[in-house]
């Protein structure tokens, strides 16, 4: 995992033309902005590990990736 220290304002590209930037930090947390290209989903980590765990419990033929496709982003 690389770790590294940002200010609001400052951003960070990754291959594939995603950039984050940190909008805001606080003793509460860091809030980023997200730029991808419209075919990247992005989906926060506890919404996708709930939406796993709802398909463990429903019934054979749930697919994760089909329940959350076509989210851009998820606030």
């Amino acid at each position: 995992m690389l770790s590294l220290r940002r200010k609001p304002g400052d951003a960070v590209i990754i291959a594939g033309g995603i950039r984050i930037v940190v909008l805001a930090s606080d003793r509460r947390g860091v809030r980023l902005g997200i730029d991808a290209p419209p075919h990247v989903n992005i989906v926060r980590e506890e919404i996708l590990a709930q939406v796993a765990t709802a398909n463990r419990a429903a019934p054979a033929g749930a697919d994760a990736k089909a329940l959350v496709g076509g989210v851009k982003a998820t606030g």
